[in-house]
């Protein structure tokens, strides 16, 4: 099953896809969706014939989850990219947060912050939430996760790493598209531990390439780790990490300056595709 937030009239609806039709499931955002008892029956239940639909052409699509209780994201998650970084393979999940302004559409444009000169992209798989669990492990753990969408962790790295903490550069306004589909572990190969292509581009110019296969900590661990700490929620979102080929771990540095198409693929979830607004003040300003 695949699901999507639209934008309609000013506003959002919840939809399930359905080939190239988008069939309204009353609810105004898949996090409205996910929240109710029995979710999966309910999406699945609505029908065409009664149901209002909208077309897949020419759709726009908002954020998927426009208000999660939590977004949290892990660095240093897959091992090619971590070894070729010269470290060692870390034993716990590295963990850090995104609150929900930071959240904008697939499609969106993205204003750069006048702020950084390194301004840096990261494609993530994303796991999105299905029910609440705390302290989850093995199947309870596995059936926490509602699906997979995409999330594209763009970065200022100037302020990233101003500190030993990274928050402060993860968290710009509307700098984090998310999206377009949310789309269930059986619809994928591998389920909740799919093995997936994933690839970034600037430009048409690919900048990372890699397969979710090669992740240290998968979804499933995740899951288990993060509700060790912390309720997860219907509509959390987790960022599983990206691999390598991020602009600042390249030599020389690139990043970021305004005017570049930025997309995000994975393969069964579709793209993000934004543009980037704005220009890159000089280093050092």
């Amino acid at each position: 099953m695949k699901l999507a937030t639209l934008r309609v009239d000013g506003a959002t609806r919840a939809v399930r896809v359905d080939g190239d039709i988008l069939i309204d499931l009353g609810r105004p955002d898949v996090g409205a969706v996910l929240a109710q008892h029995h979710w999966r029956q309910h999406a699945a239940a609505a029908d065409i014939t009664t149901a209002k639909t909208y077309p897949t052409q020419g759709a726009e699509f908002a954020t998927l989850v426009p208000h999660p209780s939590k977004v949290v994201c892990v660095g240093l998650n897959y091992r090619r990219h971590i070894q070729e970084m010269g470290r060692v393979l870390p034993t716990h999940p590295t963990l850090f947060a995104k609150f929900a302004d930071t959240l904008t559409g697939p499609s969106d444009d993205i204003i750069r912050p006048t702020e950084s000169a390194e301004f840096d992209w990261e494609v993530e798989l994303a796991v999105v939430i299905g029910t609440s669990v705390h302290r989850a492990r093995g199947a309870d753990a596995e059936a926490a996760i509602a699906g997979f969408t995409i999330l594209n962790d763009l970065t200022c790295r100037d302020w990233q790493f101003r500190t030993r903490e990274w928050l402060q550069g993860k968290i710009w306004q509307a700098t984090t598209p998310v999206g377009p589909y949310l789309v269930t572990p059986d619809d994928l190969p591998g389920g909740a531990r799919p093995a997936l292509n994933l690839r970034l581009l600037v430009d048409g110019e690919i900048m990372q390439s890699d397969t979710t296969a090669d992740l240290l900590f998968d979804p499933v661990a995740l899951v288990e780790y993060i509700s060790t700490t912390v309720r997860l929620n219907p509509g959390d979102i987790i960022a599983t990490g990206t691999p390598g080929g991020v602009g600042h771990a390249r030599n020389p540095q690139r990043f970021l300056c305004g005017g570049e198409r930025v997309v995000a693929e994975i393969d069964g979830l579709g793209r993000l595709d934004n543009r980037i607004i704005g220009t890159a003040p000089e280093a050092g300003t």
